[in-house]
């Protein structure tokens, strides 16, 4: 019992067990010369890679490793080696005696003598299998994530382009213009949408709303509103009664999401368009005319989808030549910037400055004083409608 260590196994001197140590440590270890050729090597290593211990000892460092591992050896591996004593966790591949790869990751360690010259580099080698398995997997993941990332994105364009059109149709004698810009990086559905439709020769239906929240079932509620409206407007034409209609049809519909929405019927006249506008908890249209100031309307009424009794009127006013009539939902108003809202004294200002501008001109003013009143940055999603009358 007298000159063992408590713990080590019968018969093993102390050069014994740093051998037993060094031979059978859960890691690869080698030691090479200066030059890299290999002076001993444990058995895990030589276990490790197919080999005996013999014949890695007739080998050097370099020829363990695949092809790209010797181009990373001599323009990384070794010159930081060299300059900073060691390396930790390089990430390379070693060649199996079966033509095999071993992933792996190597720390290394320069030995000198006292003048500074290298006496061994000493290895430790670490078996990055599932290491190398695990990442792959994350990097499939990743992949995985993005290509349903981009699915959704294009999913998200399509559904918003159905209940956006690109284009405003062409309405002979009336000058429409429109503008849809989505909240953030645009990958949500949003619930703001607008539709312009005939109903007869110079008669036309004008909606603009936006259904609560974002997302599939927003986006689902928002084309129950957008066909719902254009099915009953073939018989009901007054928006107040093709309002209790679209609300009745979201009191049956399993979503408990509500909706906005001003509704206008557009008829033709010889000087010009009657307009009957009905609104639903939406913010009350903007009138612009040739020579008055820019106003919005005196028009309220309840929420689409809430209260089972709500009733709605209209508000008929004539659109004549010169004049404008803008539509836009909360994404205006309640736009926040470093200054707070944006807010409907700053909305009228810039749309009586764009007054005497064709609708196209006033639907980018609105939009481009919003958009640098937020820095760009569109907290919600921004709809805006202008209808109007040429004046030749």
């Amino acid at each position: 019992m007298s000159g063992e260590s408590p713990g080590r196994p019968p018969g093993l001197t102390p050069g014994d067990e740093a051998d037993e140590l060094y031979d059978h440590a859960p890691c690869g270890y080698l030691t090479t010369d200066a030059d890299g050729r290999i002076l001993r090597a444990n058995a895990t290593l030589a276990r490790w890679l197919g080999r005996t211990t013999d014949e890695l000892s007739s080998m050097t460092f370099v020829e363990l490793l695949t092809p790209g591992g010797r181009i990373y050896h001599e323009t990384h591996f070794a010159p930081s080696l060299r300059m900073h004593g060691e390396v930790r966790e390089i990430a390379v591949e070693l060649r199996r005696s079966d033509t095999d790869r071993l992933p792996v990751l190597v720390n290394a360690t320069l030995d000198r003598h006292g003048d500074g010259s290298v006496r061994a580099v000493r290895i430790a080698v670490f078996d990055a299998t599932e290491r190398r398995s695990y990442e792959r997997e994350l990097l499939l993941a990743k992949e995985r994530a993005e290509a349903s990332e981009a699915r959704a994105q294009t999913l998200a364009r399509t559904l918003q382009e159905t209940l956006i059109p690109p284009i405003p149709p062409h309405v002979p004698g009336l000058d429409v213009a429109a503008a849809y810009r989505p909240a953030g990086d645009g990958t949500e559905v949003g619930g703001d949408f607008y539709d312009v439709f005939s109903l007869a020769e110079d008669d036309w239906m004008v909606v603009l709303g936006d259904v609560r929240g974002k997302g599939p079932e927003a986006a689902v509620v928002t084309a129950l509103v957008r066909y719902t409206v254009r099915a009953l407007a073939v018989a009901t034409r007054r928006p107040c009664l093709l309002l209790e209609q679209v609300n009745q049809t979201l009191l049956q519909h399993s979503s408990d999401r509500f909706c906005t929405a001003v509704l206008v019927r557009l008829r033709r006249r010889e000087d010009g368009w009657r307009a009957e506008i009905g609104v639903a908890g939406h913010p009350a249209p903007l009138l612009l005319r040739v020579d008055d100031r820019a106003r919005q309307l005196d028009l309220l009424g309840p929420l689409l989808g809430v209260l089972d009794d709500a009733t709605w009127t209209d508000r008929e006013i004539f659109l004549g030549a010169g004049d404008t009539l803008v539509l836009f939902t909360d994404g205006v108003t309640e736009a926040t910037g470093p200054l707070g809202f944006f807010g409907d004294d700053r909305l009228l200002r810039v749309a009586d400055a764009a007054a005497s501008s064709r609708p196209r001109q006033v639907v980018d003013d609105v939009l481009g004083e919003v958009l640098d009143f937020q820095q760009g940055d569109a907290r919600d999603d921004i709809a805006l409608l202008a209808l109007g009358v040429p004046t030749h």
